[in-house]
């Protein structure tokens, strides 16, 4: 099966099919779960329709820790079932759902103390039985007890006095934006009509029953209506918000959680492998990434702008501050590359603690016509789509077959295998480094075809992105002609890293991205520089969020940045 082109056209037809008469479901929210849960019921033979405000995985789902886990650390506080049901998961996209997309990873644990050996030790073990037990680790090494000796010999980094041991074991990792933008297009692929940048601006109701969704084309300013027989509020931390428009907070209540990651040079950190670090309130993860490594998580709560949660000088010092504490070579800020913070939909509990409360996910019907997903995490997002889907068949009529989202493979991942040992051959092919292929056998799969062809059209795009050499100038062009993308920030941050992994951060691939895209979009000059003017902007104001001491002042300066505009408002400019 050819997967579906995600271009400006096809959002055209998309926006048509979807006002132009009636679907099973309507979901509101383009990450991880909404994307899964539009696979979940095309896969169904359902008809779909799927919207996002923003870009596809602007939110949450662009801004995690990157990784496909167990969760290591729910079984001390003995959530068993949590534990076992993302390593089931963890095994299906590893092995068959997107082997392409995610990859495994090591993680050393020090310990500090030679008591914590046989308490550690205990827990990866049932780590590793769950894994076995659920048929998820093939592939995966099991883990092993190091010797401080040993442990040094993999992560020369650590301070000698850091530890007395330690403990390896495995997890998996993923792009996390490509893999929702790849989860949307397989459902694209499968007949669900989707469309980013296309904002629920209210409900159509017939009496208590929801009946679809007011909307508007952000790109335009049109409005329109998109009537559905079932609509799935999937907006992530923003549920509480959807749910008002039904008239009131409803059964779900999230709340957001910040965390921020840091991304520095790879060679800043000798090791090769992650580490799990303990702190006071959680873990700290190093983690592999390409030329990088990905620092994180804070925990605490966030009731600021949800589209922008903003890092402060505060948050970066807590994490290099727990960093330090093992490292032989301490980083400091001039080691930092990129910054990012996320928002983690909580469900609220008792605890006061935003790191206590539930990781597990909950789906509500709270009038008909409405169904309600929310928590979980992204490991688990496919078990998420699975019940969101059960109880959408609940209010249609007739019988609706289960879900075969665990053994539906993404665009991408059909034949990979073959491709991936023909690499050679493809380099050889294509006038390209094998690692370049290798770069982009790991981020499209088999649809690297697609990319090839762009190359074999135009030569001048086989040539390294300006400012971002770890990424071609066709991936631009693919991003806007097959992927949806529609703004050079959708390029620059989500469908590449280069917002993150450059000292720049992006900054002087923006004009030559903004050019790539204008001859897909069909822009002006003046649309080029609006563009990156946007761009920017946003890169200014977010620098300087970093050097404020606390959340509310890193908020405010925010404020500072606009939206990018729509091509309806061109004139508008940069304020």
């Amino acid at each position: 099966m050819t997967a579906a082109r995600m271009g400006p056209e096809q959002r055209t037809e998309a926006l048509a099919a979807m006002a132009g008469g009636e679907l099973d479901v309507l979901v509101v929210g383009g990450g991880i779960v909404g994307a899964g849960v539009a696979l979940d019921a095309v896969s169904r033979g359902l008809s779909v329709g799927l919207i996002e405000a923003r870009d596809y995985a602007s939110g949450t789902s662009s801004r995690s820790s990157k990784l496909i886990h167990g969760g290591l650390r729910y079984l001390e506080q003995f959530d068993f079932e949590l534990v076992r049901e993302a390593l089931v998961e963890r095994g299906l996209l590893l092995h068959r759902i997107a082997p392409h997309l995610v990859q495994p990873v090591p993680f050393l644990y020090p310990l500090t103390k030679h008591w914590e050996r046989p308490y550690i030790g205990a827990g990866v073990t049932l780590y590793d039985a769950l894994s076995m037990s659920m048929g998820s680790a093939r592939g995966l090494p099991r883990h092993r007890h190091l010797t401080r000796g040993s442990a040094l010999r993999l992560v020369p980094a650590l301070r000698r006095d850091a530890l007395v041991g330690a403990v390896q074991y495995w997890d998996a990792q993923v792009d996390d934006a490509r893999y929702v933008l790849t989860v949307v297009r397989t459902a694209a692929t499968y007949g669900a009509h989707v469309a980013s940048r296309v904002q629920a601006v209210g409900f159509l109701r017939e009496g208590e029953h929801v009946t679809g969704a007011h909307a508007q084309d952000l790109e335009t300013g049109e409005r329109f209506d998109i009537r559905a027989k079932q609509v799935v509020n999937a907006a992530g931390v923003w549920t509480d918000d959807i749910q008002e428009m039904v008239g009131g907070r409803g059964q779900i209540h999230v709340r957001p959680s910040k965390g921020i990651h840091l991304v520095v040079p790879r060679d800043r950190i000798q090791a090769s492998s992650g580490l799990i670090l303990r702190t006071e309130k959680s873990v700290l993860f190093v983690i592999p990434w390409g030329r990088h490594w990905i620092i994180g998580t804070t925990d605490t709560d966030w009731n600021l702008d949800k589209a922008h949660p903003a890092a402060s000088r505060r948050d970066i010092d807590y994490v290099l501050d727990h960093v330090n504490e093992v490292l032989r070579v301490p980083l400091t800020r001039d080691d930092v590359e990129g910054v990012y913070a996320g928002l983690r939909p909580l469900l609220t509990g008792e605890s006061d603690e935003s790191s206590k409360l539930s990781r597990e996910h909950t789906v509500a019907h709270p009038v008909p016509g409405l169904v309600l997903i929310a928590g979980g995490k992204y490991t688990t997002y496919r078990v998420m789509a699975k019940d969101a889907v059960d109880a959408v068949a609940h209010g249609l009529d007739g019988r609706i077959p289960p879900s075969v989202t665990d053994r539906l493979p993404l665009v991408g991942a059909e034949g990979y295998a073959a491709m991936w040992n023909q690499r050679r051959k493809l380099a050889n092919e294509s006038g390209l480094h094998r690692s370049r292929i290798t770069h982009l056998l790991r981020r499209y799969g088999t649809m690297v075809e697609e990319i090839l062809g762009l190359m074999e059209e135009r030569p001048d795009l086989k040539e390294p992105l300006t400012g971002a050499d770890d990424y071609l100038r066709a991936e631009v062009v693919y991003a806007a002609a097959y992927e949806g993308a529609r703004h050079i920030n959708d390029v620059l941050t989500r469908r590449t890293r280069t917002s993150i992994e450059t000292w720049d951060r992006g900054i002087a691939a923006a004009e030559e991205a903004a050019r790539l895209m204008a001859d897909v979009l069909g822009w002006s000059e003046e649309h080029i520089q609006r563009e990156v003017a946007y761009y920017r902007k946003r890169i200014e104001v977010e620098r300087a969020a970093q050097e404020q001491d606390n959340d509310n002042e890193a908020d405010a300066i925010q404020h500072g940045a606009p939206e990018i505009v729509p091509a309806a408002g061109l004139h508008a400019g940069v304020h």
